[in-house]
């Protein structure tokens, strides 16, 4: 009872009074099943990405943290391919800093400070934690390209209405990675030149 009227309290709160860049709403039936968005801040390389989000809370809430992870790829030394954030507000003490007075609105704050400045010193995606701090330079550039290509929903949403309205009906398509789509007469041609 008393997560049931917290959450229904934190959600209020979170659509009338939104930290900026981050919105956060009830996926579905569920109260404990919660979906978000953080738009990536300016001067970072994840500026202007759309990031969403999978929050399910669990039965001891607000006693035990909501489990958080990206459903976005995103190119960050604390985020691995799986969505899974290395986040110490995110753990149980002893090893982490979860508080029951901590709530989803502060969580989702502190990811989105953890997208602007990365601790590569407590990484989940070593190679990307070296590649933060000995080439910097690399990182901001895959990190922009991830973001253009996995969180620009303007630009995959373009992409999506182009590649519908160039397969035809009844033109025979093989699927390739990631679920996009390629013809077969397109396939023929990059092979043969």
């Amino acid at each position: 009872m008393q997560r049931a009227s917290r959450l229904s309290r934190e959600l209020t709160m979170l659509s009338t009074e939104p930290p900026p860049g981050i919105s956060c709403w009830q996926s579905g039936a569920r109260l404990d099943e919660l979906r978000a968005q953080i738009i990536g801040a300016a001067d970072t390389p994840y500026e202007k990405g759309i990031f969403n989000l999978e929050i399910v809370v669990p039965e001891r809430y607000p006693f035990e943290p909501p489990k958080i992870r990206f459903l976005t790829p995103i190119y960050h030394p604390n985020i691995d391919s799986a969505g899974r954030i290395c986040l110490d507000v995110l753990k149980l003490p002893p090893k982490g800093a979860w508080r029951p007075s901590l709530n989803i609105s502060t969580l989702l704050t502190s990811i989105q400070l953890l997208m602007a400045e990365p601790n590569p010193d407590d990484p989940l995606m070593a190679d990307i934690s070296s590649e933060y701090k000995y080439n910097k330079q690399l990182f901001l550039l895959n990190a922009k390209e991830w973001t253009e290509k996995y969180a620009n929903q303007q630009k995959r949403a373009l992409e999506e209405k182009t590649n519908q309205s160039e397969t035809k009906p009844n033109e025979s398509v093989t699927q390739k990675r990631k679920g996009s789509t390629i013809s077969k007469e397109e396939k023929k041609s990059r092979l043969d030149s």
